[in-house]
């Protein structure tokens, strides 16, 4: 598996974002579900969001998130950052270590 940071960056203010914030969490579960996302969150102040999540490519990841309503409805876009994690808590050694 390879290990990302993914950064959401808003490209309009989080006031426009409607139902979208819902329908975002709603298609997140399934990100959880298949083990792809350990985390995420927004940023403080709220202008995005932080993922740390695993994918089998760069590409699977990236095809995830084209679905995700943030994307499809064009209010944010997103990086993606690979890290090769070489230290973690011992807790986290199944999620980092699993392949």
């Amino acid at each position: 598996m390879k290990h990302f940071i993914v950064e959401v960056i808003y490209k309009v203010p989080l006031e426009k974002f409607g139902d979208a914030v819902a329908e975002h969490r709603a298609y997140l579960d399934e990100g959880y579900e298949r083990g792809m996302i350990l985390f995420s969150g927004p940023l403080v102040p709220r202008l995005g969001s932080i993922f740390v999540a695993r994918a089998e490519s760069a590409q699977e990841l990236v095809d995830f998130f084209e679905n995700d309503p943030y994307k499809t409805q064009g209010l944010a876009d997103f990086r993606f950052i690979q890290f090769a994690p070489t230290r973690y808590l011992p807790a986290l050694a199944e999620w980092f270590e699993e392949s």
